[in-house]
């Protein structure tokens, strides 16, 4: 998951002198990597600590963390996805979906370098709208009167209400994360309100298990909370990472990734890539089967420079999927567009 304003000026970290209707500050041009140091108006400039997570050394700015024992840092991830699709005859179908997972940190401790955690887990909520109907499972609403919503609802509420420990070092390495047992068991026995076969509930949490678990929210915070590269990079630097679109590897998701800015307080990195779009073939006598997909990204990623904490993320991605069935002589094609938006903590724009 660019292009950058032409001279944007940087703020530093570095509050050279403080008056009282003035302040000094040193500023970096990203395009010829001159420092300079200007007069701007005192209330204009944002509180940075001292020695900031997010700081530079010789114009390379690198990210730690700088949490406060007592504190907790929210992390609320929301997607909405609105789906578009058009059968050969022209017809279309619109359909959307929103997701909603609201979590939060709290720093129970610091030893040396790696923080003692509580990950809480507030709520979730789930939305689908289509040819004008809508159905919502929330964890803070009353269950669904529907049956086939209560199973859902019963358990995203047993997955809320928890909490995880979790151990994660200064550079945003999370070591480890524990407690799932006792969820387990909360979704098993708020499973067996609805269903009573047990092979039936184990399949259940066994479903759950594989999609919550350790490994797997390791992975998703170390997307959220860590991406400026370890070694570090100058403002206006460009860096790629990649990851499987598919299980077996053949489609890659590429992002790249520049730093924009480092200023007031906020470290801001744009974020453009995708997956290019490829056609594949196959036929059988005359009849030739192709489908053709491609995915696009851009938004950008906000953290604050004294925490390095994520204060705001926001992507948008298309995708876009056509499927054609031709016999030589005529053609029919179904298409899908996929116009999606991903947040994190999306209050805090």
């Amino acid at each position: 998951m660019k292009n950058i304003a032409a001279l944007m000026l940087i703020s530093s970290i570095a509050l050279v002198s403080c008056k009282k209707e003035t302040a000094k500050i040193t500023k970096v041009d990203p395009k010829t990597g001159k420092t300079v140091t200007v007069e701007v108006p005192a209330d204009s400039v944002a509180k940075v600590a001292e020695n900031p997570a997010i700081k530079d050394s010789a114009g390379i700015y690198t990210q730690s963390f700088k949490l406060e024992k007592g504190k907790t840092y929210p992390l609320t991830t929301y997607q909405r996805d609105v789906k578009t699709m058009t059968d050969p005859q022209g017809k279309t179908l619109n359909g959307t979906s929103e997701a909603t997972d609201e979590m939060s940190f709290t720093v129970n401790d610091i030893k040396g370098n790696v923080y003692d955690m509580t990950l809480n887990l507030i709520g979730k909520r789930n939305s689908q709208s289509a040819e004008g109907k809508t159905i919502v499972v929330d964890t803070k609403l009353p269950i669904p009167k529907e049956d086939d919503l209560k199973m859902i609802w019963n358990i995203n509420r047993a997955l809320t209400g928890n909490k995880l420990n979790m151990k994660m070092d200064t550079k945003g390495n999370v070591i480890s994360i524990t407690g799932f047992d006792a969820i387990y068991t909360k979704v098993l026995n708020a499973v067996g309100t609805i269903v009573k076969d047990a092979n039936q509930k184990e399949s259940v949490v066994a479903s759950l298990k594989e999609s919550f678990n350790e490994k797997v929210l390791k992975d998703q915070f170390s997307k959220n909370l860590t991406v400026i590269p370890k070694k570090g990079v100058k403002v206006g630097q460009k860096w790629t990472n990649s990851e499987n679109a598919d299980p077996n590897g053949k489609i890659k998701v590429t992002s790249d990734y520049v730093l924009k800015s480092v200023g007031n307080g906020i470290a801001e990195i744009s974020v453009t890539g995708g997956i290019p779009k490829k056609t594949e073939k196959k036929t059988q006598g005359a009849i030739t089967h192709s489908l053709s997909s491609e995915l696009v990204q851009n938004g950008t990623l906000k953290f604050d420079q004294s925490t390095g904490w994520i204060t705001n993320q926001n992507i948008t991605v298309k995708t876009t999927q056509v499927e054609t069935i031709s016999d030589g002589k005529q053609s029919q094609s179904m298409k899908s567009v996929s116009n999606s938006s991903v947040m994190v903590n999306p209050s805090n724009k």
